[in-house]
């Protein structure tokens, strides 16, 4: 089982010994598992509960209006995808889902401005649930203060100023929201991924889990499963916190298997990530945690960590999303990104 972390006494009252445990507690468990189940967050379940219903209502419409908002119209890769059109190390996951990021008018932007700068833009939104957004939204304000309160942990925990990240996370953080539904696969024939083995590209991830298990987390070599908890989220690092510690804190690799037969799986991925414009080279850390820093790229020399967060969130959303890419970044490529 994952560690379970209560954030309630960082939250409310930062200067007392439990907050300290807290730090202490987050520090080495990222260091460690980098997987963890938070509670004392104190969301109420009712925005947790409206968000998961509203995910529910979405799948439900007729395909052909959630076709309609395909992810293929947007350069900021917002939208739906089609079950089976989206791939993770090469191969079709079984999901389907809407991606939703700030809502901002469509850039303006001159030739020579980052190719990165395409992910700002508007959501797709369908005419058909009109309470949708108003309910994503009040889920993600709900949820901002959480993941900023967990930078702050991190970064006392790893001997900096609490505020440390501050600069990069505001204004304009490119936070982002992945809802998403994993069906069941056929009986006979089917791959059994739901998602791919990865790892998250930005700084934290919590996730919302409905009853239906699924995911699981690379520890120590073998992959764990982890359970939903009610009331809880489960949080992982992404690669700008393996950047920004040399490797101290990794992003950890986990996948989604597909549900059983007669079942589907929601979730909700809620993505904590700084401005686009942000870097995060490596940090001085205190010398007993640079001793354990790892270095900040991956074992993949083909998946490099690029210290620009909107070069690193375009490397894999290319990948991803083929479509995207063919249509608005046929003029990238991945050298290009650093």
């Amino acid at each position: 089982m994952l560690p379970v972390l209560d954030i309630s006494d960082f939250l409310t009252n930062p200067g007392a010994d439990s907050a300290s445990q807290f730090v202490d507690a987050l520090r080495e468990t990222c260091h460690g598992p980098g997987f963890f189940y938070l509670v004392g967050h104190g969301i109420d379940q009712r925005y947790n509960d409206a968000a998961l219903d509203i995910a529910n209502q979405f799948f439900e419409l007729p395909e052909a209006e959630r076709v309609a908002l395909k992810i293929g119209n947007s350069a900021g890769f917002r939208g739906y995808t089609l079950l089976k059109n989206e791939l993770t190390n090469g191969r079709i996951d079984w999901r389907d889902q809407i991606d939703i990021g700030p809502e901002e008018p469509e850039p303006n932007l001159n030739k020579d401005d980052p190719a990165w700068m395409r992910l700002r833009g508007p959501n797709q939104w369908p005419k058909n649930l009109p309470n949708m957004s108003t309910t994503i939204e009040q889920w993600m304000n709900q949820m901002q203060p959480v993941g900023l309160a967990l930078m702050r942990a991190i970064a006392q925990g790893l001997g900096q100023n609490k505020h440390c990240f501050d600069d990069r996370m505001t204004p304009n953080p490119y936070t982002r929201l992945k809802i998403i539904r994993y069906p069941a696969q056929p009986e006979h024939g089917g791959s059994g991924q739901g998602l791919g083995l990865h790892n998250d590209t930005g700084l934290i991830t919590l996730i919302l889990q409905d009853s239906v298990p699924g995911l699981q987390v690379m520890s120590e070599g073998k992959l764990v499963d982890v359970e939903p908890m009610p009331g809880a989220f489960v949080v992982n690092l992404g690669e700008m916190m393996q950047s920004a510690t040399n490797g101290y804190l990794r992003a950890t690799k986990h996948q989604v298997v597909s549900p059983p037969p007669g079942q589907q799986r929601i979730s909700i991925a809620y993505f904590v990530n700084p401005r686009l414009e942000a870097c995060f080279e490596p940090m001085a850390l205190p010398p007993e945690l640079a001793a354990d820093a790892t270095g900040a790229q991956n074992a993949d020399p083909n998946n490099p960590v690029f210290a620009c967060f909107g070069a690193n969130q375009l490397k894999t959303r290319m990948r991803s999303h083929p479509d995207v890419t063919a249509a608005f970044y046929a003029d990238v490529a991945q050298e290009d990104l650093q």
